[in-house]
């Protein structure tokens, strides 16, 4: 007789019932994974998994667990082979519907996988719980203790009993200890009798001081605002979605007007999300905020995870009135959006250069047509893409063509530094401005200098053989900092001491060509003695707080003169300056970069923008070796409309934006060899589909990349140019399946480039 066994094997997961009664989870992963995978649901966690949420299940042959999101629960699209669900990861969803649907929305438009998407859309902060602890919370069990009326208890178990009763809501442990003036054991005696009950939740510490942030009233609005406010509201109050372009001179007083926009959504019951450049998130612009409105969330790069942890749970329970913060926080979770305001919409920091490489404009445009808001793209040098969707009727042009209380715009004077002595010996500081310093700071005023280079020289160059010392991983200039007493390579961070032969030669007598702003700050230190000045780069304002610190010493006078790069560019207002200097204003005019001339009239009309505020009046000197370059002329006539009319002409030209669409494609590695024949193959293999599904692509390249060296890898690039967005995400979906490169060769691709070195 056959031995019966005694435990049966367990029935696979499509054996315990029919397929109909199998449900699916559907997961995305932080890979380059085109379509979500389908796993089981096992029955322990129906009713407890829903979209929106992460799990872990197992992946790839050896099983290992991974976290993933879950973007979906169906009926498997097959019934054999499923691996199931082994946890979830969170108690309840992270991402909303919405949010699903726009993430996907932005894996299609910028050629990336869904969930390398999520997994930038949640910050580290969130996914890992920063910032939280698990603590008891105790409360009464009123039925347990009618059960013993009789009990006797000992003093400290019913002052236990009082502080909870008193309370009327659980508390922590800690403090029912503190406020009872007892130690645990009398609390672990009383949940033995099961007269307190004790629930573990995880808690999050509580915001930290902002500091002291006057309330203040609302400023009187000109006829500009006024007319440009009527056209948001209207638009507000008819919960529609509508793009505005505010193109507002410098000073025109644009931020009054988002305030004005945002108190009225506030008043709705609604969220606003206002979006600045990093380098312009100063404590000065967040108290704008805070004086206005009661609650205000600030994210940026350099919050902590715990306080990126603590702002995205008040922000999803509707908490916070205003989201103020860079690139990034388009993607806050508000649960009542009625507004979102993109201030500086000009800026490159908003496109993100990793995986995905978004543009948070077009991200936030998208959302806003999603959840009916109006959006606002506010600039006094705005893109040459939004100012052709507002001149095609796309989006609605507002314009405020004057500064508030009728102040006029500073004149700007172009000097021409070709044949002057002081810059052609070597100085930063002209002769026509170091005369107009002196004059500005006798008359008590402030100057700011502007130069978009940091470290003290920019390049190291040998006289004898005319090649300059560069990064052994890139091929990029090396920097010298004087201050570090070393040369840098701005890209890798790779530094040296600098050498006293070149490289490539072996010749004594490498020279240190250029001026950056370590080196201005000293000529500054020298040549004004008697005047306090303040750097501000990415190497000066290293500790946290220093970039207050240097604003506010420079905002009360301690500080007679500021220097800086792009930092101090926008988005900064002192009455008191009234002299604006820029060194050297051809720095970005012959990148090999076809937004040189938009980016170079931008970077002038923005830093001619920090003086004239006052009665006090102002004026700019703009140094270049290019007089007659037109960015430069046009910005000196602070005639934005003019520049955008000869350089969109040009663009048509050149077949180039906004007239088409790009996608960048970099082929990098350590075999140049290798690297370069992969370019090859890529783009025959993106030439033969074009021909295959009869799509109007162009397909420019392969060639080295201007930067043909970075970070140890040798790159390739070309481009894929369209009118239609469409055209090139047809085309990229049939040919990026078929792409192996070989090992330690890789590609990557960037929809709408603005960085093309």
């Amino acid at each position: 007789m056959k031995q019966q066994q005694l435990f049966e094997p367990e029935p696979l997961p499509w054996e315990q019932a029919d397929r109909d009664d199998l449900l699916c989870a559907q997961v995305v992963f932080n890979r380059p994974l085109e379509t979500p995978f389908d796993y089981l649901i096992p029955d322990s966690m129906r009713g407890a998994l829903q979209v929106g949420q992460r799990v872990k299940v197992p992946f790839g042959r050896g099983d290992h667990l991974i976290v993933g999101y879950c973007v979906g629960v169906d009926r498997p699209r097959h019934s054999t082979g499923l691996k199931s669900v082994h946890a979830l990861v969170d108690a309840r969803p992270i991402l909303t519907p919405q949010m699903l649907e726009l993430t996907r929305w932005i894996a299609g438009r910028y050629l990336c996988s869904w969930g390398q998407v999520l997994d930038t859309v949640v910050p580290a902060g969130v996914k890992n719980r920063a910032g939280t602890r698990e603590v008891l919370l105790l409360s009464i069990d009123p039925e347990e203790i009618a059960k013993h009326p009789e009990a006797k208890l000992p003093p400290k178990q019913v002052a236990v009993l009082k502080v909870l009763e008193a309370a009327g809501q659980p508390l922590p442990l800690e403090r029912v200890a503190r406020e009872a003036g007892c130690g645990t054991a009398p609390i672990t005696a009383l949940r033995r009798k099961r007269f307190i009950k004790a629930i573990a939740e995880r808690t999050q510490p509580g915001e930290a001081d902002a500091g002291d942030v006057k309330a203040t009233a609302d400023l009187i609005l000109n006829s500009d605002q006024q007319r440009v406010l009527t056209r948001v509201l209207s638009a507000l109050r008819e919960q529609r979605h509508q793009t505005f372009l505010l193109h507002g001179v410098t000073g025109s007083g644009k931020t009054e007007v988002y305030i004005r926009a945002i108190r009225e959504v506030v008043g709705y019951g609604r969220q606003a999300i206002v979006l600045v450049p990093e380098i312009s998130l100063t404590p000065q612009t967040i108290r704008r905020f805070r004086s206005r409105f009661d609650s205000v969330a600030v994210l940026h790069s350099h919050l902590s995870d715990a306080d990126r942890h603590r702002h995205w749970q008040q922000i999803a329970s509707g908490q916070v009135q205003v989201v103020v913060g860079a690139r990034s926080a388009v993607f806050a979770p508000t649960p009542h959006l009625g507004l979102i305001v993109i201030d500086e919409e000009h800026e490159n920091s908003f496109k993100q250069d990793s995986i995905p490489r978004y543009h948070a404009r077009e991200v936030a445009q998208h959302r806003a047509e999603l959840e009916s808001v109006p959006l606002i793209l506010g600039s006094a040098t705005p893109t040459l893409e939004s100012w052709r969707r507002a001149q095609l009727g796309q989006d609605e042009l507002l314009q405020m063509p004057r500064r508030v209380e009728g102040l006029p715009m500073p004149p700007v004077i172009v000097v021409d530094i070709r044949n002057d002595p002081i810059r052609s010996s070597g100085g930063a500081i002209g002769r026509a401005l170091r005369t107009a310093m002196i004059n500005a700071l006798d008359d008590d005023g402030q100057v700011i200098l502007f130069l978009n280079l940091r470290g003290y020289s920019p390049v190291l160059w040998c006289r004898a053989c005319g090649a300059a010392v560069k990064c052994p991983h890139c091929d990029i200039s090396l920097t010298w900092h004087k201050e570090r007493q070393i040369a840098l390579c701005h890209s890798c961070d790779f530094s040296m001491v600098p050498p006293r032969d070149c490289p490539a030669c072996g010749k004594a007598g490498v020279q240190y060509i250029g001026v950056g702003t370590q080196r201005l700050e000293q000529e500054v230190r020298a040549k004004f003695p008697k005047y306090p000045c303040v750097r501000m780069d990415s190497d000066s304002m290293r500790k946290p707080g220093s970039h207050d610190r240097a604003l506010e010493s420079f905002r009360h006078g301690e500080m007679k003169i500021l220097l800086g790069t792009q930092m101090i560019s926008k988005g900064l207002d002192f009455p008191n300056v009234t002299l604006v200097g820029v060194i050297d204003a051809d720095t970005m005019l012959h990148q090999p970069d076809l937004r040189a001339a938009e980016r170079t009239f931008q970077l002038i009309a923005q830093v001619a923008g920090r003086t004239g505020r006052s009665r006090k009046g102002g004026r700019v000197l703009v140094q270049t070796a290019c007089p007659a370059e037109p960015s430069i002329l046009f910005a000196s006539r602070h005639d934005y409309v003019g520049f955008a009319q000869a350089e969109i002409e040009h663009r048509r030209l050149r077949a180039a934006p906004p007239f088409e669409h790009l996608a960048r494609v970099i082929i990098r590695g350590p075999d140049e060899a290798l690297v370069k024949a992969q370019a090859q193959t890529m783009v025959e293999a993106c030439l033969a589909a074009t021909t295959k599904l009869s799509v109007p692509v162009r397909v420019l390249g392969p060639a080295p990349a201007p930067v043909a060296r970075l970070k140890g890898s040798f790159r390739y690039h070309f481009q894929l140019s369209a009118v239609e967005v469409a055209s090139i995400q047809q085309l990229w979906r049939e040919v990026a399946p078929t792409f192996k490169p070989p090992a330690h060769v890789e590609f990557a691709v960037d929809m709408d480039p603005l960085n093309l070195r």
